[in-house]
């Protein structure tokens, strides 16, 4: 079964819909930014649920391995954690799960014993790479329904907003 084979909005209106709780007079760009949760938790929570099922895996751990692979050589857990917006707390448990896998091996730093570097081993990229190829796929299964125009203007207004999120996220002067 491909994700497009699953009842979506588009087709099954009960579905949950974080924007039908707003009352008609509500903002549109409100109406807007609820539309975008529901449709990225609709998704994720797919793709979650089938990283279980078929990889016997979560999408933290999927995420940690997928960043790994950005670093060959290692990287410091704390920059590991930096990369990905989340504390140091949630990188050190799955860490320590996909060590004790085998799919992830920590290297000691000589000059600072405090520190180690993360990095796939063999096994671990070997997983990683059936996991993204199932992944790829899921995700064009969702995003083929669309056009290359309204990818194109999706993605046009996705960098718009990345911008106005960078604007919002810094401190005034």
């Amino acid at each position: 079964m491909l994700l497009n084979d699953l009842p979506f909005a588009s087709t099954q209106p009960d579905l949950p819909d974080l924007e039908g709780r707003l009352k008609p007079s509500a903002c549109h760009h409100l109406r807007t930014w609820l539309r975008y949760l529901s449709c990225g938790r609709l998704i994720e929570n797919e793709i979650r649920s089938r990283l279980r099922r078929e990889f016997n895996t979560t999408l933290p751990r999927y995420e940690v391995m997928a960043q790994l692979e950005q670093f060959p050589q290692g990287i410091k857990m704390s920059d590991l954690s930096r990369h990905m917006m989340v504390t140091n707390g949630n990188i050190t448990g799955i860490a320590d799960q996909l060590v004790k896998e085998g799919l992830v091996q920590r290297v000691q730093l000589p000059r600072d014993r405090r520190s180690a570097l993360l990095k796939l081993t063999s096994k671990g990229q070997k997983h990683l790479q059936a996991m993204s190829n199932a992944h790829n796929e899921w995700v064009c299964s969702v995003f083929g329904k669309l056009s290359e125009a309204q990818i194109d203007a999706m993605m046009s207004s996705l960098e718009e907003l990345k911008k106005h999120s960078q604007d919002f996220t810094q401190p005034s002067h």
